[in-house]
This record gives structure tokens, sequence and C-alpha cells, in this order.
């Protein structure tokens, strides 16, 4: 209590609401709705208040879970920043949309099949701001107003308060002749690489620094070496990046309490930016025709299993949030829906809401119908990371669905079955286990049938 309370004392949205002006806007039934679409990086789906976690301060983001649709179990298809994001963008799995690194950039032609360019095409007012995280050339022709390249710090202002400047400054221009997308690209949860001067750390503004100071963050239980040491030899290396990321964030406990924390009060940064973006749709009279979707490109592991990062397909890596979040439909209010959903669902799902057809070739499928029980739910799905190789990041594929992880390391042709049901942690690969031999039969005929369908 002491920290949210603190918190609400910092946060420029002060845990409270201003006055709604009298309206000037046509009623929601009368126009298309504008879409905000808020993209941050590294947010793990169990770092917030409304999936249940005990000391995470996120009140903003849980408001919006319980004024929209949060789903429970959201994943992404490839947890990489570029992969995903051109994921979330297309709505197609890497093995489609052809992504997998950070200089291949989208084609013409696909660029027309992203979502905010069909809004674009039908009428919408455009623009991204921040983290876009797909190429090495900004599509900035694409939008009617486009600024990346956001800077961790610029003139003392962090990454995720200039974006949300920035998204202010624009939502104050808009007016009611056309609707509106907004696509926010935040930075953090993720941290800020090594340089010559500096070692890899988070970054952190100064004003968040005193959050969680008197709390003890859990460790792990897989954070224990020995989950490490199950390893095969071609993982179990310094080489694996997820390795040497973990020694210089997680390797002790003194580093893992700094760390930790830091992730976590870069979390609560996020949820005042959402609640300062509320705050101004409200105050500008736009937020009764609003739509409002809340990921994240991918989780991360903070210590599990001896490692930081997200690549292999770990629960912790791949697992997010996300919330979707439409007034004009009471309907969907305070829903919590279990069913699997993934970031390819998420441009053919806005595109559907602003009324517009979907194109060919997105996989995804549309989250509202999914949410009403208009939709069968996926029984399992298929994930992929095959950027870069061996030793540094391992390729790995795999299936995954509700009660069973099936993950095989493709290059050493070894596999990795895990049981959420009784193991929900991932501690014991039960790939070998006589007792699952039936079920690694049917993971891995579930496996070619979805690597099949994501192509």
């Amino acid at each position: 209590m002491r920290l949210l309370l603190l918190f609400c004392s910092l946060s420029l949205l002060g845990c409270s609401k201003s006055a709604k002006p009298e309206s000037s806007n046509p009623p929601p039934s009368e126009s298309k709705p504008n879409i905000v679409f808020i993209v941050v990086d590294s947010h793990r789906a169990d770092a917030l208040g409304a999936a249940g976690n005990p000391f995470v301060i996120t009140p903003n983001l849980d408001q919006l879970a319980h004024s929209g649709v949060m789903f429970s179990n959201a994943y992404v298809t490839t947890a990489i920043c570029s992969v995903s994001r051109a994921s979330l963008l297309t709505g197609q799995h890497r093995a489609r949309h052809g992504i997998n690194d950070f200089t291949t950039n989208f084609t013409h032609q696909a660029m027309l099949e992203t979502f905010p360019i069909v809004l674009k095409a039908n009428g919408y007012s455009t623009a991204s701001i921040g983290l876009y995280g797909v190429g090495n050339i900004a599509p900035s022709g694409y939008y009617d107003y486009w600024e990346s390249g956001v800077p961790w710090m610029a003139d003392g202002v962090h990454n995720t308060d200039n974006i949300v400047r920035k998204a202010e400054a624009w939502l104050e221009k808009q007016t009611n002749d056309k609707p509106f997308h907004l696509y926010l690209g935040f930075s953090a949860a993720h941290e800020i690489d090594p340089t010559a001067d500096a070692p890899a750390h988070y970054l952190v503004p100064e004003r968040h620094q005193v959050l969680y100071q008197n709390v003890t963050i859990p460790k792990p239980e897989t954070a224990d070496e020995r989950y490490w040491n199950a390893f095969p030899d071609f993982f179990r290396t310094d080489e694996n990046i997820a390795r040497e990321r973990w020694h210089g964030f997680f390797s002790s406990d003194e580093l893992f309490q700094r760390n930790a924390k830091d992730y976590y009060r870069l979390i609560t940064g996020l949820d005042e930016a959402v609640g300062r973006i509320r705050e101004k749709l409200a105050s500008l009279d736009l937020e009764d025709n609003t739509i409002i979707v809340y990921t994240s490109d991918h989780g991360v592991s903070l210590g599990e299993h001896g490692i930081m990062g997200k690549w292999y397909g770990f629960d912790v890596g791949i697992h997010v949030p996300l919330i979707i979040y439409d007034p004009r439909e009471q309907a969907l209010k305070d829903v919590k829906s279990s069913s699997i959903a993934l970031n390819i669902d998420v441009a053919p799902t806005i595109l559907k809401m602003a009324g517009l057809p979907v194109p060919v070739r997105m996989q995804g499928i549309d989250l509202v119908d999914l949410a009403r029980g208009n939709v069968d739910e996926r029984a399992a799905f298929f994930y992929e990371h095959t950027v870069f190789s061996t030793p540094k990041l391992p390729k790995v594929e795999g299936v995954v669905t509700k009660t069973m992880r099936y993950m095989k390391y493709t290059e050493h042709n070894y596999e990795a079955l895990y049981d959420f049901a009784t193991d929900p942690q991932e501690r014991v690969n039960v790939a070998n286990d006589p007792a699952y031999e039936d079920t690694l039969v049917k993971m891995r005929t579930t496996y070619e049938k979805e690597r099949a369908a994501a192509r």
C-alpha cells in the first residue's frame, strides 16, 4: 500500500480522472473507432497486478484490463523484437512474413498489407512513434506521421516519458473529420545493451528509483544452478547469449535484487504511460470512441533456468500481456479469456474492429469473436526462433498447448517436453520419460501439423 500511494503521488496521472468536457464528437455509432496500439518490450505476462502478481504496481493497466478483455494465455510465435513486431503488423508467422533478422525490410506489397497501412487506405490518419523494430529502413512514407529512434534518454527525459509527450502532442492535433490510428513502440522494459563505456543495464527514470526499495523480489525456483546444469552441452556454454546476459544481471543475489527491481520499475513506468495516454484521450473527449490494445513483443527470463532472455520457448519468454479495450462494447467489459491468443491475431482483430476486410495472407483469428465464443479455440500453436544459431542462440522450433510445451533444437535434433499441468515452472524435461512416450508422439505430430500450417 505504501508503494502504491507513493506511485500515485509520483504519477502525472495522479490516480484520478479529470472532469470530462462536454462532447463535440459524433457518437461512436456514427464514426469509425480510433485505435491506439501500444507495444512494449519484454513485458512478461506475470508482471501485472491483474494477472495476480502480488507486488508489481500497475494500477492503470489493471484498470484497463478490468475495462476490457484480458487474455491470460497470450503468446508470441517468435520471441525476439523484430520478428515478433513483424508478426504483430502483418498477422503472419515468421515463416510467411519472412522477417528473420534486424535488417530485412518489408517489401512494398507486404507494407500495404500491414494493418496500419490498410487502416490508412481506408481513411485513417496514421502515426508511428517510438520503436518500430522491423528492418533498417524507416517506412516513414507510408504513415501520415512518423517518429522513430527515440533515444533511451534525451535532455534528461526517459524514452517512456518522451514517447508519451510526443503522443500527447500528436493527439492534440487530431480533428473529428477522420479516425486515427496511433502506434506507440516503447523500448522499456528491455535492458540497454553493453557498450565500450558501460555494461548492460536497465535505465530507470530517477523518480521511479524509489519504487520497490522495501520489497524483496522472490527469486525463481529454477534460478538454482542445477537447472542450468541440466541443459545439454551445446546449450550449456557461456557463449549462449542468454547465459552471457545472466552473468551481468542475475548471477548473484545482489545483482538479482538490483536488476529485478529495475525491471519492475520500468514496468511501473509503462503503466504510468498508459494512464497518461488515457488521461489525454479523456481530456480531448476521445475516450468513448478509442480502442486501446496493449501487448509486448515478448517476455523475458529473469534468471529462470539460469538464463536471461526470451528466445528458447520457455513460458516466461513467450507469454505476454494482451489487453483489448473497446469502450463501445459493454459485453466485453471485465472479461478474462483463457483461450490461446497470439501476436498474429492482433492485426486481423484490429481491422475487424474497424469494420474492414482482412487481407487473405493474414493467419490470425479475430480475438473479439474468440472472447465472445463465436470461434473455436485453438488447441496448439507453432513456435519458432531461427534468428542466429549455435552457440549464440541455438535454433528452436516447437508447439505449445495449454498443458504441454514441446521444443526441438533443430541443429542438434534435441527434444524438450514440459508438462505445464504438473510442472508449471518447467523444471523437468520429460521427453525421455517412458510415462510420456505417447504424449511425445502426439506432440511431434502436432508440431509437424502446425509447422506446415504456419507456412
